[in-house]
């Protein structure tokens, strides 16, 4: 795979001249169906709206909305025009929206009325209450200094507001001549996006990427799945997320192809939107495919003409992986990485064996050094042997936002971008990771990785979801605790789990805390997060084999 030069206003003009009638972006509930000219053409006036409203080279343009149709025109024409498009977390809360749209200095907000219990339209008018008041082009925020426009993405009116059908269709009244100047300034090795990592420790931190990590690294997902320009890729997993923004859209884009797209994930819209647009390819995190198989209608639709697909965004377990080639016809992939590696740095292939695509996360990427460090001593592991996994190449973030020293400590001296996350190398040159270096759990001074008794579990027929963490123990330091989901009609008891266990896997591996639950605490973007389990285990620890209901 040679890596590619364009940017992405480059990409989209390219196709639109070549495959002008073929469907880049396609709604299946809402019948909206965009070829590749049309698409082009709409990014390209709200491109010059965007212009007329201020934004230009650097300006930062924040996102805060679910997987609606505007949100690719936005990113387009932002990317057009020079700017830096800002994703916010659709589960974002007002301070939390305050602290991205300050470190970020956004320049430009778009935002939907609202997900879920978050109404997005008040929470703007209590950041920005100028908003009322201010005739739009002249809004000056005493919070927000740098925030000149709020745009919401559809046809109502709000005060204050620009909304992007009448800036679309302001548009098409431009002229085009300061829009192929403002394209002609834009450098591949510009910023193109910045995503705001979990912020796991300290503050979330705004992670600079380029036209060149992404399309080349959207590129090389294509390349491992064998994607054409007929393919269609089913999108349920959230676009504010490097899953969706690069290894969904710039594998589409890279390669001429389609993206059928789901607003917001439900296993019976994904599950229809297959069947009606016959889609080949299906991506999401280990948990909305186990929702998609335990759907009481799924042998309702034909799925024969997926071919491929990506099980990524947390440790994918073997049984869920082996049920959705055999169930759902998906020769699936799994790509790893993180945000700040654009995201993938490893992924296996379709022309892999089952149990590689199974049991490793693959090999690098084309023009991507892996390497497996010891933390402790900073010199590389021989094969085999468990490390932090760390990677060097085109796909490394240009940085974090205003932050050199977090920077430096995540990219070394020498170029290594460190993951934080524990693996080794085998014998053919495929990697596995084992687990986060903080998830480690140390029981006695035994270490003990939460995915080989993650895994052990899965193999338990009755279990469906199961996150293994450490809790404290004032004997041993830590005590090993499973979360389990159990089947929908099935029982399952804590000693029916641990008699499984006993003399299958080491004395010290087995869960002393078995906690049953109905729901796992989820990011907006399908991760599990681990530490409200271990909040959730905390309050159980004065009894032992508690079951939670």
């Amino acid at each position: 795979m040679e890596l590619i030069d364009y940017t992405m206003g480059d990409l989209l003009n390219k196709w639109a001249k070549e495959k002008p009638s073929h469907d880049f972006l396609v709604y299946p509930d809402r019948g909206l169906r965009f070829t590749y000219e049309e698409f082009n053409q709409r990014v390209d006036n709200l491109a010059k709206s965007f212009i007329e409203i201020g934004v230009k080279k650097g300006s930062k343009v924040g996102v805060w909305a679910k997987n609606v149709p505007d949100w690719l025109t936005v990113l387009f024409a932002s990317a057009k025009v020079g700017g830096i498009l800002v994703t916010v977390n659709t589960n974002y809360k007002s301070s939390e929206v305050e602290y991205i749209m300050k470190n970020a200095d956004i320049h430009t907000m778009c935002i939907i009325n609202g997900y879920r219990d978050s109404d997005y339209i008040n929470m703007m008018y209590d950041l920005v209450p100028e908003l009322k008041t201010t005739p739009r082009g002249e809004l000056k925020s005493s919070k927000l200094p740098e925030l000149k426009n709020v745009v919401y993405m559809g046809q109502e009116k709000y005060k204050g507001m620009y909304s992007t059908s009448e800036l679309i269709l302001m548009g098409s009244y431009l002229d085009s001549a300061k829009l192929k100047i403002a394209e002609q300034q834009v450098d591949k090795h510009d910023e193109v996006n910045m995503q705001y990592t979990s912020g796991t420790t300290g503050f979330p931190k705004g992670v600079m990427l380029t036209h060149h990590n992404i399309l080349n690294n959207g590129l090389a997902t294509g390349t491992f799945m064998e994607y054409t320009g007929d393919d269609k890729l089913l999108t349920c997993v959230p676009l504010f997320h490097c899953f969706g923004c690069v290894l969904a859209l710039c594998a589409v884009l890279t390669h001429g192809a389609t993206m059928v797209m789901v607003e917001d994930f439900d296993p019976l819209k994904v599950l229809a939107s297959i069947h009606k647009e016959r889609c080949t390819i299906l991506y999401g995190v280990p948990t909305m495919f186990i929702a998609e198989l335990a759907h009481p209608m799924f042998d309702m639709f034909d799925l024969t003409s997926l071919r491929t697909g990506i099980m990524a965004g947390a440790v994918c377990p073997i049984e869920t992986m082996n049920q959705v080639m055999d169930k759902m016809h998906c020769k699936v992939i799994s790509v790893y990485g993180l945000t700040e590696s654009s995201p993938g740095m490893t992924a296996t292939r379709v022309s892999d064996t089952v149990e590689a695509r199974s049991t490793t996360v693959g090999t690098p990427f084309p023009h991507v050094d892996v390497k497996i460090f010891d933390p402790e001593t900073g010199k590389e592991c021989p094969t085999g042997v468990q490390g932090e996994i760390c990677c060097k190449g085109y796909n490394v973030m240009k940085g974090y936002y205003k932050n050199p020293e977090a920077t430096s400590e995540a990219i070394d001296c020498n170029g290594y971008l460190h993951s934080g996350d524990l693996g080794l190398k085998d014998e053919n040159g495929y990697f596995h990771i084992t687990g986060r270096i903080k998830e480690m759990i140390i029981r006695g001074g035994e270490n003990i990785y939460p995915r080989e008794i993650e895994n052990f579990l899965y193999t338990i027929p009755k279990i469906q979801s199961v996150e293994v963490v450490g809790l404290p123990s004032p004997k041993y330091g830590e005590e090993v605790s499973a979360f389990i989901k159990i089947k929908s009609g099935e029982t399952l008891t804590a000693d029916e789990v641990k008699t499984f266990c006993r003399g299958n896997i080491a004395r010290y591996k087995i869960p002393k805390y078995i906690l049953f639950v109905e729901e796992f605490p989820m990011t907006a973007s399908g991760k599990i997060q681990k530490f409200r389990l271990r909040d959730l285990g905390l309050e159980s620890l004065e009894k032992d084999n508690i079951v939670i209901i």
